[in-house]
């Protein structure tokens, strides 16, 4: 009866082909704890990260470790390649897209030189954060194998 107030489902998908997994298992206290947002991680097996959501690039960190893009309504997403990434100074990264630049889901963003992250980056598990300041009530996660662009989380 009241079918205008039910809040729209948002799908996020991976940027990346691999294998989802809980965001509490993630070595690293920030982001399993979920201090700068809930989601999921992505164990990466293919080199290029895309857009998780259709809309604009809000941000590409300097050393394009870490992206994020938000959409035209309520929600931004943040994919963090590999942990403690930001030390290797952005050394095997290669950014694809630039800050400001609308996308749709499944757009390349980031490649990576993944042998080389596997051996210098502490690890190459990705977080797929729906960011503290998005209009979330409820996350939906989606814990299995992946393609770039398979759907990874629900959000109402």
């Amino acid at each position: 009866m009241f079918g205008f107030l039910k809040r729209k489902t948002r799908e996020v998908f991976s940027p990346v082909d691999g294998e989802v997994l809980k965001i509490e298992s993630v070595d690293d206290e920030v982001f399993a704890n979920k201090m700068v947002g809930d989601g999921v991680a992505v164990m990466p097996m293919s080199d290029t990260f895309c857009a998780p959501i259709e809309g604009v690039v809000s941000k590409i960190f300097s050393t394009n470790h870490a992206y994020s893009v938000k959409s035209d309504k309520d929600i931004e997403v943040m994919v963090h390649i590999g942990l403690e990434t930001v030390a290797l100074k952005g050394v095997g990264f290669e950014r694809l897209a630039k800050e400001g630049d609308a996308v749709r889901a499944g757009d390349p963003i980031i490649r990576v030189d993944l042998p080389y992250l596997t051996e210098h980056a502490k690890d190459i598990v990705t977080p797929v954060i729906i960011s503290d300041e998005s209009d979330v009530k409820e996350i939906e996660k989606k814990i299995k194998v992946v393609k770039c662009g398979d759907v990874i989380m629900e959000v109402k």
